[in-house]
């Protein structure tokens, strides 16, 4: 039976959200086509249809994913400029995100995957990251553009970085300590 372009879009979507999903939880050589395909209730057969290949399924995700992540931060800092670093970073440095990495951050969570893979996944993650320095540079204060940039790299590392330490530490009040530092750390800055 052949599937109307509105359905295949439908399909595309899914496979898309599914993918973010599964490889942030995963890993990209943590999750294989024919299983991704499966979370998504598709046939393994109908994936080169959509996708040239895994990764760039994976670059795809990344892209959508980082664009949903920016577009909730630059929300925040609309919303209350003052109050936005902290609330983006205590956001990011929580143990709901520590513990749900299949709705996180695609750089915490696929960021050591990318430096591995092709251009288009390192273009959709780097371009990502560069648009939420971008707007943590908006949240961190006064200051010229070039310091207010710099303070945003590093609130930007310490975020991921503590993230990927208290996902790493087995002990669940080492990992608490390590999201509270770090929040504090960026707070500060």
């Amino acid at each position: 039976m052949k599937v109307s372009r509105e359905q295949a879009a439908q399909n595309r979507a899914r496979v898309v959200e599914t993918a973010a999903r599964l490889f942030r939880e995963k890993g990209f050589d943590g999750i294989g086509v024919a299983d991704l395909m499966q979370a998504a209730s598709l046939t393994h057969g109908g994936f080169y249809k959509h996708f040239e290949s895994k990764e760039a399924l994976l670059a795809e995700a990344c892209a959508g994913i980082m664009d949903e992540w920016t577009g909730n931060w630059r929300a925040a800092v609309e919303e209350d400029p003052g109050k936005a670093l902290a609330k983006l970073s205590g956001d990011y440095l929580s143990g709901e995100h520590r513990d749900r990495p299949g709705q996180g951050c695609a750089v915490a969570a696929l960021g050591a995957d990318a430096a591995r893979l092709g251009p288009a996944v390192r273009e959709a993650l780097g371009e990502g990251a560069l648009a939420q320095i971008a707007v943590l540079a908006e949240a961190v204060g006064d200051g010229t553009p070039e310091d207010r940039r710099r303070r945003a790299i590093t609130a930007y590392a310490a975020m991921i970085g503590g993230i990927v330490l208290a996902r790493a530490i087995h002990d669940p009040a080492a990992s608490e300590e390590i999201l509270a530092a770090v929040a504090q750390a960026v707070r500060a800055a």
